[in-house]
């Protein structure tokens, strides 16, 4: 036990740069608390003693404002970062390395008892603050899920997931990442420059491809006119204001 907890300790220091030092983070870091209530409970409700587990995980609750029901399997080296409002239901399943923000929700949709409900996250994922992950699918190794995303479907291992409904904007399981840094910590689950919306993103390359078709275009009769070719009968074009429409977009 003294083991895994010096682990968390060390994973935390390593993964928050507010972290000063082991006794802080033992004394002051809710997340710790509730993995550390969450063992416990766990140990009660694969025991039998269902009860107790759930004694234990709303005590817990009460304490860190975070809930985890005593069902669930949660991974080593979890990091709960600051925590209030995290709810983590029975049957869904945390990996080794995770990095969980605020206000995230592992929910079920269905209402099977029994059966799978709630999602698995695989080894390193990240899910950014307020995100809601919903459903029994997998959320792979090493993804993101960026803050307020709503989560419906399989995340694929190294994305990016933004928006509501989530959208995948960055997929890249085999490339390492550039920096060591990158690899312990991306704040609220979106690391610099992968952010972007990508139906944002979309309609911006849209636009520019329009305004450069009306650029060639009154190139093309500008060049018609001068080879002596009436276009009279065709309506002028009003054109596009591309930065207009791009602030719209923004």
């Amino acid at each position: 036990m003294f083991n895994r907890l010096r682990e968390d300790i060390a994973s935390i220091i390593e993964r928050d740069p507010a972290a000063r030092n082991a006794w802080e983070v033992l004394t002051c870091y809710p997340g710790l608390h509730a993995i550390v209530m969450h063992r416990w409970a766990n140990w009660c409700w694969r025991h039998g003693l269902k009860w107790s587990g759930r004694f234990i995980s709303h005590v817990a609750r009460g304490l860190t404002g975070i809930e985890i029901h005593p069902g669930a399997t949660i991974g080593r080296r979890v990091f709960i970062d600051h925590g209030i409002g995290v709810v983590i239901g029975e049957t869904a399943e945390v990996g080794d390395d995770c990095t969980i923000y605020q206000g995230v929700t592992l929910g079920g949709t269905s209402l099977s008892k029994g059966a799978k409900r709630h999602p698995t996250l695989a080894r390193g994922a990240i899910i950014g603050a307020g995100a809601k992950v919903l459903g029994a699918f997998t959320v792979g190794e090493g993804a993101k899920v960026g803050s307020n995303a709503v989560v419906v479907k399989e995340v694929p291992p190294g994305a990016t997931a933004v928006g509501n409904p989530a959208h995948i904007v960055q997929k890249d399981a085999g490339r390492q990442r550039e920096e060591a840094t990158a690899r312990v910590f991306a704040a609220y689950g979106i690391s610099p420059g992968s952010g972007e919306d990508p139906l944002a993103t979309a309609l911006h390359q849209l636009i520019d491809h329009a305004a450069a078709q009306d650029r060639q275009i009154q190139a093309l009769m500008a060049a018609l006119g001068r080879a002596g070719v009436s276009c009279e009968s065709v309506p002028p074009a009003g054109g596009i204001d591309p930065e207009r429409l791009n602030k719209l977009v923004d």
